[in-house]
């Protein structure tokens, strides 16, 4: 396990087909299963809505598969069907322990389109909730059930939901490699890159309109940065040696990323178009997987500049770096939360690699929130309040999600190919 993390964090700092860009080629479905006991979560039953069982998704079992993975609910069971017009029998789903109850309707219109609606009820208050509507075409059925998650989640616990941003991640099967784009919740995959060579390092820019990446097509590591919508793609650094591990800026106009041009693994900065080249490291050692803060104004980085790799801060424009982590031989892949609260990363725990949390400033200590041993790759939701990551189970790659505490995960499995480097979305279609 040692030699397959020590060979990703070279790989990134000194990294050593036939090619397609495409926005549309749609894959086949995840399957997401949730396991693990969350601490305090409130109660709520998604019953079946009129009429989804003539429509291509299955609006309701969305919802609720949304509502559980985020860790704040608790599923009641609901087989019946409740519209959302008039008041339903709260006193049954008292009885049934349901704090809160949705239900709506599917129908389909001469257009061709289908009208979702629903409704939200405090069970307990006997309360009208408020509720929505919107008409779409069958091929956003998904989404449409993903809005209406994150409109119960910020209406039941005042903060913004995460259910319809996108993921997007890499897959290898064989010699085949392909960057991909998905729903939050790993469904409705689309290719955004096929390669007979490596794809590692996806980045979001602000905004979510496109993807920094680094391919090997042409036998060495060069960064990239592709439209999401319409799959053009240009070249943004092609220097003498290896270019990876490309971070955004918050604003978008600069991309930082290690480079070797000059002998060595070092950090450079860029502006988006690839001008304005300038290096911020100036060490012996290997520099890499930078991320900025939100604020745009520090970096946290990957060094084994003090003998094994350990992450790092410095000002976004360079200059003397301060190690941050200390309880591990070696800590990998940093990333920080939307919000500036959190540091997560890969922690090396004897023959072990965890996912780690730990505040930035400084209130609590490390805590490994999985007990996986091969973990890899965090990146935070845009809410701050979930971590996608891959790991290996049963000798294979795929993806999780996970609450902050780690009493709640999701497995986002796939069949045939092995899934790696995640990296989640901002807010925003």
């Amino acid at each position: 396990m040692a030699f397959h993390h020590r060979r990703r964090f070279l790989t990134l700092a000194s990294a050593a087909g036939t090619l397609v860009a495409s926005p549309v080629a749609a894959l086949a479905q995840f399957r997401v299963e949730i396991g693990g006991v969350g601490a305090t979560q409130l109660p709520i039953a998604v019953a079946r809505f009129r009429g989804e069982d003539s429509a291509p998704q299955n609006i309701s079992a969305i919802v609720m598969a949304d509502l559980e993975r985020s860790g704040f609910f608790r599923r009641i069971e609901a087989t019946s069907v409740v519209e959302e017009t008039g008041l339903p029998a709260m006193g049954e789903w008292r009885n049934r322990g349901a704090d809160a109850l949705v239900g709506g309707s599917v129908s389909r219109l001469a257009d061709g389109r289908f009208d979702v609606r629903y409704r939200l009820w405090d069970v307990v208050k006997a309360t009208d909730q408020g509720g929505g509507s919107e008409a779409v075409l069958p091929a956003d059925l998904r989404l449409v059930a993903h809005r209406i998650a994150d409109n119960i989640y910020e209406r039941l616990t005042g903060e913004k939901g995460v259910f319809s941003t996108r993921i997007c991640y890499v897959t290898k099967q064989g010699r085949n490699y392909q960057l991909r784009i998905a729903d939050a919740d790993g469904e409705s995959a689309q290719v955004a890159l096929n390669s007979n060579e490596p794809i590692i390092s996806p980045a979001w820019a602000p905004g979510g309109k496109e993807l920094a990446y680094v391919s090997f097509e042409s036998q060495k590591a060069v960064v990239w940065v592709q439209n999401v919508a319409t799959g053009a793609r240009r070249m943004v650094a092609n220097f003498r040696g290896s270019n990876s591990a490309p971070a955004w800026s918050p604003d978008g106009s600069r991309l930082v990323m290690t480079l070797s041009q000059e002998g060595g693994s070092q950090l450079y900065s860029l502006n988006r178009d690839g001008t304005g080249l300038k290096r911020l490291t100036q060490s012996a050692a290997i520099d890499t997987e930078p991320v900025f803060t939100p604020d745009g104004k520090s970096i946290y980085f990957v060094s084994d500049r003090g003998g094994s790799p350990q992450v790092y801060r410095m000002s976004a424009d360079g200059g003397a770096a301060e190690r941050v982590t200390f309880n591990s031989s070696q800590s990998l892949s940093p990333a920080i939360s939307p919000d500036g609260r959190l540091l997560a990363y890969i922690s090396r725990q004897g023959g072990a690699y965890r996912l780690v949390v730990q505040p930035l400033d400084g209130s609590g200590a490390p805590t490994a929130i999985t007990d996986s041993t091969d973990d890899q790759s965090p990146s935070f939701a845009p809410n701050s309040r979930l971590i996608v990551y891959n790991t290996r189970a049963a000798g294979r790659d795929l993806l999780m999600t996970t609450t902050l505490d780690g009493k709640i995960k999701a497995r986002l499995a796939s069949t045939g190919a092995d899934i790696r480097e995640p990296a989640w979305g901002p807010f925003g279609r």
